[in-house]
């Protein structure tokens, strides 16, 4: 069942009411630094207090397991845009333990999108169009290896300047401590 009227019926409460005052702040992140992070709901609030970030404090840009897939796709064009659009001078690879892209099997995925109705020729098409379902879908065996991989993806990218830290870190989404997997500031390429 949608959960769409509910939410436009409490928003409308949250506008009328200026609930959204103490939220108020600019498009520029205050701690000039953008954050690559999992989408996992478990990350939700526990990174920004364990990070002791505020709203407006940071860009956020999320994918499922901090994965970075395409050094010109959209998670390197939104790293890209915010460093030299909107004033991030770092960049963290925050990576999680327990992460759902590390039990991830492309074929078990695909079994689920046909059980939900996507057609199984479709998968035909993508084939014969170059798409690689298992390589597309796959996920990771190590976090840490993961979080290094983002990070050199993104410290050799031709359009981030050395001079940018990139950073990787691992939190534990239970208790939020944070574990340093590569400090960007020490760890030049």
């Amino acid at each position: 069942m949608s959960q769409l009227n509910e939410i436009l019926d409490f928003n409308k409460s949250f506008v009328e009411n200026e609930l959204y005052t103490p939220y108020v702040t600019t498009k520029f992140p205050d701690k000039r630094m953008v954050i690559l992070t999992c989408m996992d709901t478990r990350l939700t609030e526990m990174l920004y207090k364990s990070m002791n970030i505020k709203n407006g404090d940071v860009k956020i840009v999320k994918s499922a397991g901090a994965v970075i897939n395409h050094p010109f796709g959209g998670i390197m064009r939104s790293l890209i845009v915010a460093v030299y659009e909107l004033q991030a001078d770092e960049i963290f690879v925050v990576g999680h333990h327990d992460c759902g892209m590390s039990a991830i099997q492309p074929d078990k995925l695909v079994e689920k999108m046909i059980e939900r109705g996507v057609d199984p020729h479709t998968f035909d098409v993508l084939k014969y169009s170059g798409v690689n379902m298992d390589k597309w879908l796959e996920g990771f065996s190590d976090v840490k290896e993961s979080v290094l991989h983002s990070v050199e993806l993104i410290r050799n990218h031709p359009l981030i300047l050395p001079s940018i830290p990139v950073h990787g870190l691992i939190i534990d989404p239970t208790t939020g401590r944070l574990d340093l997997v590569t400090d960007g500031s020490i760890d030049k390429n």
